[in-house]
């Protein structure tokens, strides 16, 4: 099932994130899923955001956090992704500027 990287959470956005890394599917199973938590754990997520150049900042009154990333091919910022927390925000920004706007993955992933 193909699902908008702005609307990945949870495990869903976990895996797009260690497929990023070159996290094999097999290994994110293997290792329980719980063990990959990019989203939520800034420890895991943090040197992504450090290495990708990632920006987030909270838009004004808003709830929501931005991500942006700088693309160097075009020399100009993106925004790609809002999230509930900078973590997500920044998460989803990193998927889709690896992997595009949309990402195949099992309903497993998603709850279904």
């Amino acid at each position: 099932m193909k699902i908008k990287t702005t609307e990945l959470k949870g495990n869903a956005l976990d895996w797009a994130v260690a497929k990023c890394e070159g996290i094999q599917d097999s290994d994110f199973v293997r290792t329980h899923m719980d063990a990959w938590t990019y989203s939520t754990d800034w420890s895991q997520g943090g040197p992504i955001i450090e290495r990708e150049g990632i920006s987030t900042v909270q838009e004004g009154d808003a709830a929501d956090w931005v991500a942006s990333v700088y693309d160097h091919k075009a020399d100009d910022w993106h925004l790609h992704t809002l999230g509930e927390t900078p973590l997500i925000a920044a998460m989803r920004c990193y998927v889709a500027s690896k992997l595009g706007d949309e990402v195949e993955i099992t309903n497993e992933l998603i709850g279904e």
